[in-house]
Order: structure tokens, then sequence, then C-alpha cells
């Protein structure tokens, strides 16, 4: 793995690192089972504490580094976390919310491997630790909200990440000769399991870049066989003159995931480079499902079939299957999928059928050929530069804000990020809230991709006949905002 400031790391390397550090944890007193919970920057020491839960038995718990303290409190919460790993500038804050918890052990991480948790650790044998852990047992916990605006933790176990790594390695041919050009966060499943899983079950090696820019990727890309990204990569790096075919005429693969790629995207990168981008269709609950053949036609405006092991199906809202290209519920049933949400049970219950296939809350059809294409959304999900806004979540802020009555998010298109966060507000009779009194105090308490990038106001919302607002009027009113 050689990184951006040109110091290479040896899978010996991460080894020793990881070994140490499981046994560090174990020292701390973190348990089989505990929770890590860890908000750090991307880099070679956070990859190295990630293995580190695997190899000790601990569920690894990654957190954005753009959260402000008014979500992480509910996440620490929920998680109730043996020990805290942050950055050096959030320790303050997150030192009082972990008392508030009751979390006893807070510690650092800066990118540059600086921190208490190396400090500490420095004279910890690297034990070769390795607990035995089954295919059932929990691996991690990430979060995702939903319709109601209350996080929803995601349990995924070893056998998850484990069955879809080998249906990946398979699937798209990885070997020790590859070499991923990996720009992704690690918070994400993209970055932190679809990625990772890849390289290190094939012994690929990596070119590690803390977090995408474009001049640097285009720098590096020779040397790489493959490259993962979301769309708004794509998009970058087409905006820029210096990509070129030449730039790309070492990589097999270059694979989009996390959002829509567009199908003028797809047409402008084969266009510039003559490669047809392999794209794909997961979720956090699920790692990857379906993806566009790597030998065979890879088809602009669909997500492809499904992975090996993998069943997909689409129904109608009782439940019957429906035939060919007609669009209904997608269903996914698979060792990928996860076990249900951390301590919901009911909500789990509600989102597994009885055989055992679990509602995406996407609308979407499979061909006569296989390929299936995502038609829609069912749960209103914003997937800005790949990151998912669960409108709800943005609302509740922005309806308690003073002078506010009532808000809608909506997500539209936009040519970086894919669909961009607006705010379409009602204010109360007598408030005088403005725009920057909105952006202002969302940048406060939200993450810097929940915040709208632009904010309407309106005397009221459209509604239906059952008082429901109309989103989908809102998304077509507002479709060109960023044209």
């Amino acid at each position: 793995m050689l990184t951006d400031t040109g110091r290479s790391y040896t899978y010996q390397d991460i080894d020793r690192e990881s070994a140490r550090l499981a046994a560090f944890l174990t020292e701390r007193g973190v348990k089989i089972g505990d929770r890590v919970s860890v908000q750090a920057d991307k880099s070679p020491f956070a990859l190295a504490l990630y293995l580190a839960c695997l190899r000790g038995g601990f569920v690894f718990h990654p957190l954005n580094p753009s959260y402000q303290p008014a979500e992480l409190e509910y996440f620490l919460g929920n998680a109730a976390p043996t020990i805290v790993v942050c950055g050096s500038r959030k320790l303050a804050a997150i030192q009082r919310l972990a008392d508030n918890a009751g979390i006893e052990q807070v510690l650092t991480l800066d990118g540059d491997g600086q921190g208490s948790l190396f400090d500490l650790s420095r004279d910890t044998a690297a034990d070769p630790i390795l607990v035995q852990r089954d295919a059932n047992d929990l691996a991690a916990l990430l979060y995702s909200s939903g319709t109601t605006g209350v996080p929803k933790g995601i349990m995924l176990t070893h056998g998850n990440l484990l069955s879809n790594a080998q249906s990946l390695v398979a699937a798209w041919t990885f070997s020790d000769q590859d070499r991923l050009l990996h720009t992704l966060p690690m918070f994400h499943v993209h970055g932190l399991f679809i990625s990772l899983g890849c390289v290190l079950l094939s012994g690929a090696s990596m070119r590690w870049l803390d977090a995408f820019d474009a001049a640097t990727v285009i720098s590096s890309l020779p040397e790489c066989t493959v490259m993962m990204g979301v769309p708004t990569y794509y998009t970058r790096l087409l905006n820029n003159v210096d990509f070129t075919a030449n730039v790309a005429k070492n990589v097999r693969v270059f694979f989009s995931g996390s959002a829509p790629l567009l199908e003028e995207t797809f047409a402008a990168f084969e266009s510039r480079t003559g490669h047809r981008i392999l794209e794909r269709y997961g979720m956090t609950e699920t790692n990857v499902i379906t993806a566009n053949p790597l030998d065979d036609e890879r088809r602009p405006g669909t997500v492809g079939m499904p992975i090996p092991d993998v069943e997909v199906r689409v129904v109608d809202d009782s439940g019957g299957d429906l035939p060919p290209d007609e669009v209904g519920n997608i269903q996914v049933r698979g060792p990928n999928v996860f076990v249900g949400y951390w301590q919901l049970p009911d909500k789990t219950a509600e989102d597994f059928t009885d055989d055992g296939f679990f509602n995406t809350g996407d609308k979407g059809k499979i061909g006569n050929d296989g390929y299936t294409s995502i038609v829609g959304r069912a749960k209103d999900v914003v997937i800005t530069g790949g990151l998912n806004v669960y409108p709800k979540e943005v609302e509740l802020f922005i309806d308690d804000l003073d002078g506010v009555k009532e808000s809608a998010i909506i997500g539209v298109p936009h040519a970086d990020f894919g669909e961009a966060v607006v705010a379409i507000v009602v204010r109360d009779s007598k408030s005088t809230i403005d725009v920057d009194g909105i952006i202002h105090s969302a940048k406060e308490s939200l993450a810097n991709f929940k915040i709208p990038k632009h904010v309407v106001f309106l005397d009221e919302l459209p509604r239906n006949s059952m008082a429901k607002v109309q989103k989908n009027i809102l998304r077509d009113n507002y479709n060109d905002l960023f044209a």
C-alpha cells in the first residue's frame, strides 16, 4: 500500500499493527462482542484499527468524520461502545458525549498516526491474536437513518463480509496482480468492505489516497489496474482536461456504485477513455447485490445481474412475483444480507419476508435478459456525492428552528454531486428567518453533506387528498435548479 505521503506499508506491516492494537484493546478491557466506535480520518492506522477489531472479536462501529456532536450523541448512546476513538481536534466534544453516555474510555487517532491510541499501545507486544468467530457473529455496526429520522444500527456479520468479498473477487477476477486506486472514505461500505474486501482477499496492492482529488487521481491512475468510485468522481475526472485515454490505458476496469450513474456520464467516459464503467448496486444492509458483467455487455441505466449466491426478485405490494419488465419492489436474499437492526426486533421483522427476503425499499424491474434497473426509491433518500441523506432527519432539524412552520427535503439533479439537498421551507406568519439563518444553524448541527445546497421559501407545501406532502411535485418544480 503506497500512500499519498510516499510511504509504503506491506501486508506484514498492517498485520503486525492490527495484532498489536487487538492485544492493546483486549488489555484495556474490550471484550468479544463489544463495540469500538471510531470517528477518525482515513489513514493506514485507521485501517489497522478496523482489522484489529475483526481479529480481536470486537464490533467495529465507524462514524463519518463530518458528524457533529448533536448527531454523535445518539450514535454513542445507542451503540454503547466500550471505547471511542476520535481525532484529537474532536476530543473535548466527544469526551463530553462519552461522559454523558457512561463511556469510560476515549482515545485519539489522527491521520498521521499520532494520538493516545498509538502512544499508549506502543509497548504492547504484537501477539498473533486471532479470535475464532462464527459466520453469524457480529463484525460491524453501521448506522443508516430512515423515514422516521431515527438512525438504525445495521448489524453485519463476519459471514456477511466474507461472502460478499468472495463473490466479488470471483466475479471481478481480482488477483495479486491488481492495484486498486483507493480514494473512498472508510466509514462507508464502499470503501471499507467492498474495496478492502476485494484487495485483502486477493492479495492485491493499493494506491491509497486520503481523499478524492482529481489531479492526484490522474497522476496515480497509470500505476493502477482498478478504480472504484461514486459517480461524482467520474464527473470530476471528465471535467479535468488532463484526464485522457492515455491516463486510463492501464486500468482494466472502473467501478461505480453508491449512487445512480447517469447514462450521459457513462457515454462521456467511454468516449473519452474507451472504458465502459461497470455499475453495480448495493446497500449498507447488503454490500453488493447486483453488478453489470465484467466480460459481457455493461449496459448503461442498469445495475446488471445478481452476484454469485445472491437472489433478487421484484414483487408487487402484496408480495406476489412480477413478470419481467414490470416495476415493483426489489427484494434480496443471500449470505450477504445483514442479520437485523440493532435493538430493533420489530423493525427487523417488518423489513424481512417470511421466506427470508429483505425489502430494500427500492423500486425496480428485471428484464427478460436478467438485467436489473432501479427506477426509484420508495424511501425518498437523497444520494449526494455517494452519501445517503434521509429527508426526515433534516426536516426534523429545520422544523425545530424558531420561525419555521414546516419543511420538506428533496433531492434534485446536480452535475457534480448527482443529487443536491434542497430544503423547501414554510415560515411562521411573522417569521423573519432567512436562508443564511437556516444554513448557519445546519452547519452547527449537521454533517456537511446533509446541509441544503439551496433553500426555497413557499407559503405552503403541496399535498394530496390525504394531506401527504407531494414531493414528486416539488422535485418536478425544482428539477432544473442547478442546471
